[in-house]
């Protein structure tokens, strides 16, 4: 990631590109499944880092993009269910590249999410019974918040 004023617009285009072009495929591969987009609690708040600003920008995107696939499934009366897991901070490489040093060293002193945890929030969804739609589930600090049913 790259500050806004700054950043290359080519490594934005690419960012998104890569959400577009996922999006844009889902619905023609196979009609019946549930997708889960696992993504980044950035598609709901900016935090104050230069750097994260563009990246926080397309998960916003990507928060925009899942809803209205969502709906569109929905009035498509189709059996396909979209479900966002946002999850705080998950103990992966790309966390600990985002920050400085110093940051770097606050998040050894923070209990981080694991895989496993991510794992859970799946499972949970999967287990909802076939009228039920879990479209965003949060998840900070092994603490689920769903915050919509439909």
């Amino acid at each position: 990631p790259e500050p806004l004023l700054s950043g290359k617009p080519s490594g934005w285009k690419t960012m998104m590109d890569v959400y577009l072009t996922f999006y844009s495929s889902l619905y023609r591969v196979n009609k019946t499944f549930h997708i889960f987009v696992c993504f980044s609690m950035s598609g709901y708040r900016v935090v104050n880092n230069a750097n994260a600003h563009f990246y926080t920008a397309s998960k916003y995107a990507v928060t925009a993009l899942t809803e209205g696939l969502r709906q569109e499934l929905r009035e498509a009366k189709t059996h396909i269910r979209a479900t966002c897991i946002s999850p705080g901070l998950v103990e992966t490489e790309f966390a600990y590249r985002l920050f400085s040093e110093t940051q770097k060293r606050l998040l050894l002193l923070i209990k981080c999410l694991q895989a496993a945890d991510i794992a859970n929030a799946v499972l949970y969804v999967l287990s909802a019974s076939p009228h039920v739609q879990v479209s965003i589930i949060h998840h900070w600090r092994k603490q689920y918040c769903v915050v919509s049913f439909c």
